[in-house]
């Protein structure tokens, strides 16, 4: 059982690297799991992903403004940019990119469209973040705690 999960686990993870979701730096938060704190991944993750999915709404909530505050929108770009660097959200890091860019110009059409491409490609990887977390506890419910 515990070895089909791990199976499954080595190939969604392999899969978010090769579709480019994921960059190294996702690795090297994996390296620093270890005995002394073994849900660090999962912590971080979950953070991340709670965090994007506020500042997602923050976006929408200032781009729907009449006048928009395009140095505050930038800042909360800003802000997803660098928690998507930390885990290693490539595609949202580089969609946040682009997204500080039309903020620079002060272009709402172009802040819009990147908003809803940066909400389709950080709810995509926030749902494989979210079956990766399942089957890590599956995986870990097979080997019982002494």
């Amino acid at each position: 059982m515990a070895a089909a999960l791990t199976s499954q686990l080595h190939a969604l993870v392999n899969n978010m690297f090769a579709t480019g979701l994921l960059d190294d730096q996702f690795q090297q938060l994996q390296m620093l799991q270890d005995f002394s704190a073994p849900d660090f991944v999962s912590e971080v993750v979950t953070l991340f992903c709670d965090d994007g999915e506020r500042i997602i709404g923050e976006l929408a909530r200032e781009l729907d403004k009449p006048n928009v505050d395009f140095d505050r929108v930038d800042s909360f770009a800003h802000q997803l940019k660098g928690s998507s660097a930390s885990v290693g959200a490539q595609k949202v890091k580089n969609t946040c990119i682009q997204f500080r860019e039309f903020c620079q110009q002060r272009s709402r059409d172009g802040c819009l469209k990147t908003l809803d491409l940066v909400r389709t490609e950080f709810y995509d990887l926030r749902n494989k973040f979210q079956a990766m977390l399942q089957l890590e506890q599956q995986i870990q419910a097979c080997y019982p705690k002494h």
